[in-house]
């Protein structure tokens, strides 16, 4: 063989165990997990923030809260509603303090991280007419999880308040806008998530409530006069979600609105 053919073989044995192990690279990442097992879908997975010192402190607080055996009216969310004891902090003394309400709105929250809390007690020991749960931005906003994940995560909150709380009425709420026109991709997700939440509603212990059209102008989009970073509502954002929420959130309370 000469110099240039034999140099011409062994390119082409390079380039055929290059591509070679390509290929398994490529069946490699394509082969399933061990055993077939599924993928853990992290919304259905109940996950605590613990290493987060503010988070594990909220927890500790909200379990020793003085309210929780008279509280007649529990939220439960993410920081939108934390928020009621910051921007929403007047909204929350006209509408929710008067009806003894506990927040259990903690920043940042996705459904598994509610679905931890629920396992570790924070409605232990509490009898509320009704729960207000609104979750699922956080979902989309740090993991842009499918919509039918989100909705799957929802139905395992309801079905631990169901077990904790049997007489308590439940009222799921929408997730609220984001993102300033209607086409942002997160707010589609979300759209696509509260389509399937509001199956889960039976109209006779868990009932679903869409606010999302009160919060938008014409055409459709988010205004800054309510959400200054399109997710989170300010003052006047949370008027407006106690004005159009109360009527149904009275009903339900068996109260008188406000």
């Amino acid at each position: 063989m000469t110099g240039e053919r034999w140099a011409t073989a062994v390119w082409a044995g390079v380039l055929l165990t290059a591509v070679w192990g390509l290929a398994r690279v490529a069946r490699a990442e394509t082969v399933p997990p061990a055993g077939g097992a599924a993928p853990v879908v992290k919304a259905v997975t109940p996950d605590d923030r613990l290493k987060e010192g503010w988070w594990q402190s909220r927890h500790e607080t909200r379990l020793s809260a003085t309210n929780r055996a008279s509280a007649k009216l529990v939220f439960i969310g993410d920081s939108i509603t934390q928020g009621f004891e910051g921007g929403g902090k007047a909204v929350w003394a006209k509408y929710y303090a008067p009806r003894n309400a506990l927040n259990l709105g903690y920043s940042g929250d996705r459904t598994e991280h509610v679905l931890w809390r629920l396992d570790h007690g924070e409605v232990d020991g509490t009898a509320p007419r009704l729960a207000v749960v609104m979750l699922g931005t956080n979902n989309t906003g740090h993991r842009m999880d499918k919509p039918e994940d989100i909705a799957a995560g929802m139905r395992l909150v309801l079905e631990r308040l169901r077990a904790k709380l049997p007489e308590t009425k439940v009222l799921v709420l929408a997730i609220f806008p984001r993102g300033e026109p209607a086409t942002d991709r997160m707010r589609v997700n979300n759209d696509q998530a509260n389509a399937l939440i509001a199956k889960l509603a039976d109209n006779e212990r868990v009932f679903f409530l869409d606010l999302n059209k009160s919060m938008l102008d014409a055409d459709g989009k988010l205004p800054r006069d309510i959400m200054p970073d399109l997710l989170h509502p300010n003052g006047k954002g949370y008027t407006l979600w106690a004005e159009s929420m109360e009527p149904t959130l009275a009903k339900l309370l068996g109260d008188t609105a406000r």
